[in-house]
This record gives structure tokens, C-alpha cells and sequence, in this order.
């Protein structure tokens, strides 16, 4: 199997330089340079000078070499031996090249994740390759690398100075991609869509307007909120389609993975169930296949998510395999690896176990299970930390405990009233005045069920729930929780407490 391929106008030349390394010409393939073959990932070596492909793939950190580099054996097995990531190779070729050697430094630190310090500002060559290519190499370490000099607060200058010196659309729309990038993960949506925009021109490779759509995509999917724009799903759905042909001619099967993951997210945002099922059972497969078992995992809880709401719409059916894939999760998310995924898992678990259909005798040990799930949740998501989450949590371990079976022991509507008020704690008619109500009304429709025996108790939960009842209307305009809210109101009104 052939790992690189160069293209060359002198194949003598070239194959006697990769065989001075013992069957190094097994993983590297050699061909002639003509009109008619291109291979946007070869190395090409044409009038004696090496041209470099820019890596778009990034099967190593997207980091510049210089440019031009002059054809010779030891260049030549430099670049090899890096791309095949044979490091202590590919620093013995280029110890002839300072600056060659300090480029292969950078992206072996990089990419190994040890400590580095970044290239410092270009102060000279102004109008070269080479004043292009240092600043968007120190923008890459500023931005992936592990610094051992503070924080990187000058990465948005580093990556804006690389693209304004740029020497062609294809460079600046390399550079614009990480700087994307980098807006889109660190929640920037507006600005990341407005550096892909700018550097989007007709002369560019097929390569960079596919890899571009793939950013912006990206940043159009993080902009969906409820209720979602029907031209923007439309547009993002259209762009990551489109993105996830190329990248299957391309046969770059881990990114495929990775898009049908989005693919299932875009299909659920558009009510289309079954065919974010299918996206997502293909991703499951590929990271199986692939053997890649933190990908996998992650598929396994997108997919436990997708169960989980479906089976929250009214199908219960779907509680089961949800419990499963979340399972498979949990054998990569534990509690000491990922607590924020392992604790979002358990609290999903509380309700699926609550909720799971299957026969009388065992719902409590469901019931066990499941009060144990939202425990390991509480245990993560505190009041004082997560607020919300913790209201959420609150809010539906209650829900669990109204349909447990009876206990001997205790009380669970008694149980569930006061995870019902811990929860009514954070959700304040300020705060979230939806969620308030619906908490309520949960509250209401549990507190009818509380054997409570003590007259002043009894009278105090009476007062309660019509203080409850009558706030409802000042939260909301929802005339379906308002008509409940009376509903309850009415019937506190019949009756007779001592």
C-alpha cells in the first residue's frame, strides 16, 4: 500500500533518491508529471524544484514549508519522512536547512501535543512567500500548540496577517479556513462566516471550495436554533450534502463519519426521523469498522440523543435501544474521563428507566436503577455549579418518582414535591418563567397523590398548590397550561380542609 505519491518530469532522479532508504519505494509511488494526471495530495518535483501540496486534509497540523524548495535527496527525504511522520528521519535530512529544520520542529511538536514556543512576528521580507508563511505558521502554534509562554492572545492578528499577505487565493483561503475554524469553535459565528466569505473566489481549486463549505456549514449548523430558519436548515442541509460526496470520492472514510453524525443532527432538526437514524447507524459502523473508539462512542450517545427524544415524542419503542446505545457510550465516557457526558447520560438513563415499557414485576428494579441514574446526575450537575441542568434534572427525577411503583418505605409523591420545589428554587418567574410553569403543573398534578395525614401539613400543601395554581397566569400565555392550571384551581375549590 502506498502511502505518498510524487509526480516528477525526471522519474531517474527521484527513484534513486527514495531508494538511498531501504524499501522506502514500498510506500511511496512514483509517476511521470504529465498534461493529463493531477493529484491534488502528490508531491510534484518539476525543474528541479520540489512543489509542496497544501495539506488540506491535515493529516498532519496545517503548518507552511519553504517555499521554493530546491530538489536534492536530503529535501527530498525530509518531506517524505515527515509526511510519513518518521520524525527522527526527517530531522537527520533537513539538518542542513535551518529554517526547513525548524518548520519540521514546530509540526512534530504540534502534532505530539509537547510544549513549544511560538515563531515570533515576521519583521522583514515584506511581499514574500516566506513573510506569508511565518505568519500563518505562528498563527497555527498560537492557536493548536502547547505554549510555554501564556496565552495566545494574538492569534486573531497572526492568522488576519497571514491572510492579507497571502500570494494567491488558494494560500489565503488555507490560512482563512483555520482562522474559521477557530471563530466557529470559540463561538464566533458571524465573524468565522465572514472570513469564509471573504476569500471565496472563482479561481479556486475544487480542494479549497469544498473544504471551505465544510467550515461554513459547520458555523450555519451551529446557527440553528428553535424555531429553526427553513432556509437556512435548507442551506445547510444542501452544503453538507454536498460536503460529504466529496469527502466519500476522496475515500477520506473518518470524515465521512464525522458528517453523517452532523447529517443526523440536520435530518432531526427537519422531523425527518428515520433518516437521521440511517446517518447515524452509518457512522456507528464506520468508527466500529475504523476502530476508532472515542468517535464511536460519541456516535453511540448522538445516537442514544436521537432514541431518547423520539421516545420523548411519544414513542416509546424507542426507549430501549436508546438505553443501549447510551451504554455503549458509557464504555468510553466514565465518570473519571468525560463527568459532564457521563452525568448528561445518567440523567437521560433516570428517564428512560422510569419510562422503559416492560412487565409489572420488574419495573422496580427499574425503579432502583433509575433513581440511581439520577442520582450519579445530581451528584455532577449541583445547584451551585449548573444551575440550570440541575433544575432539569430536578424536574424530571420527579416525573420518575410519580411512576415508580408504590413504596413500603416512603412516599414517592412526597419525594417528588420536594425535587419539584428544589427545582422551582432556580426556575424563578424572572429567570424562566416557561419552565416555571411546566414545573408546576407537574407539581400540582403530584401534589393531589401526597398521603399526607397531618391536618396542618395537609393545609399547608393546600395553600401551596393554590398559590401555585393561580401564579401560573402571570407567567405564561399559553392557553392549554393556563386551562390546567384552573383545572387544578377548581378542584382545590371543592374541597374541605381542617
Amino acid at each position: 500500500m502506498y502511502y505518498l505519491t510524487i509526480q516528477t518530469d525526471d522519474i531517474p532522479a527521484v527513484t534513486k533518491a527514495i531508494q538511498t532508504e531501504y524499501r522506502l519505494d514500498e510506500l511511496v509511488q512514483i509517476s511521470p508529471l504529465t498534461g493529463t494526471t493531477s493529484n491534488a495530495e502528490a508531491i510534484l518535483v518539476c525543474e528541479e524544484i520540489i512543489q509542496l501540496p497544501l495539506d488540506w486534509s491535515e493529516t498532519l497540523p496545517p503548518v507552511l514549508l519553504p517555499r521554493p524548495l530546491p530538489f536534492s535527496v536530503d529535501n527530498l527525504l525530509s518531506f517524505v519522512f515527515m509526511r510519513l511522520e518518521n520524525w527522527e528521519k526527517a530531522y537527520a535530512y533537513a539538518r542542513h536547512d535551518r529554517p526547513l529544520a525548524d518548520t519540521i520542529d514546530l509540526t512534530n511538536r504540534l502534532q505530539s501535543g509537547v510544549s513549544l514556543v511560538a515563531p515570533v512576528r515576521p519583521v522583514n521580507g515584506v511581499g514574500t512567500f516566506d513573510t506569508y508563511r511565518r505568519w500563518h505558521n505562528r498563527a497555527v502554534a498560537l492557536h493548536y500548540g502547547n505554549l510555554e509562554n501564556g496565552a495566545a492572545d494574538d492569534v486573531g492578528e497572526a492568522y488576519q496577517s497571514a491572510i492579507k499577505r497571502a500570494p494567491d487565493a488558494e494560500c489565503r483561503a488555507y490560512t482563512a479556513k483555520q482562522f474559521a475554524t477557530l471563530l466557529l469553535d470559540t463561538g464566533q459565528l458571524t465573524e468565522a462566516n465572514q472570513v469564509l466569505e471573504q476569500v471565496i473566489a472563482p479561481e479556486l481549486s475544487d480542494t479549497a471550495n469544498h473544504e471551505l463549505l465544510a467550515v461554513q456549514y459547520a458555523v450555519w449548523l451551529q446557527q440553528l436554533v428553535v424555531p429553526y430558519d427553513a432556509g437556512l436548515l435548507e442551506k445547510t442541509k444542501t452544503a453538507l450534502w454536498q460536503v460529504l460526496q466529496y469527502y466519500e470520492a476522496q475515500q477520506r472514510t473518518i470524515q465521512v463519519g464525522l458528517l453523517l453524525v452532523d447529517a443526523a443532527q440536520v435530518a432531526n432538526f427537519a422531523n425527518s426521523f428515520s433518516e437521521a437514524l440511517g446517518y447515524i447507524s452509518r457512522a456507528v459502523t464506520i468508527f466500529d469498522k475504523e476502530d476508532v473508539p472515542e468517535l464511536l462512542a460519541n456516535s453511540q450517545y448522538r445516537k442514544g440523543i436521537l432514541l431518547y427524544t423520539w421516545a420523548q415524542n411519544g414513542n416509546p419503542q424507542f426507549y430501549r435501544p436508546a438505553m443501549e446505545a447510551y451504554q455503549q457510550a458509557l464504555k468510553v465516557f466514565t465518570q473519571q474521563s468525560a463527568p459532564a457526558i457521563f452525568a448528561e447520560i445518567q440523567h437521560h438513563l433516570g428517564v428512560i428507566f422510569a419510562e422503559i415499557p416492560d412487565e409489572v414485576k420488574k419495573k422496580s428494579i427499574w425503579a432502583a436503577v433509575s433513581s440511581s441514574s439520577f442520582q450519579q446526575a445530581l451528584a455532577y450537575f449541583t445547584r451551585e455549579e449548573f444551575p440550570y441542568e440541575y433544575a432539569t434534572v430536578c424536574n424530571h427525577y420527579a416525573n420518575a418518582l410519580t411512576k415508580y411503583p408504590l413504596a413500603r418505605k416512603s412516599d414517592n409523591y412526597a419525594r417528588a414535591i420536594g425535587y419539584y420545589r428544589d427545582a422551582l428554587q432556580v426556575r424563578t418567574a424572572n429567570a424562566y418563567p416557561y419552565e416555571r410553569a411546566l414545573t408546576i403543573l407537574n407539581y400540582l398534578e403530584a401534589g393531589w397523590y401526597v398521603g399526607e395525614e397531618d391536618p396542618q401539613n395537609q393545609r399547608a400543601l393546600y395553600n401551596d398548590m393554590v398559590k401555585k395554581a393561580g401564579e401560573i397566569r402571570s407567567l405564561v400565555a399559553d392557553e392549554t397550561l393556563i386551562r390546567d392550571a384552573d383545572l387544578h384551581l377548581e378542584r382545590l375549590g371543592e374541597l374541605v380542609i381542617g
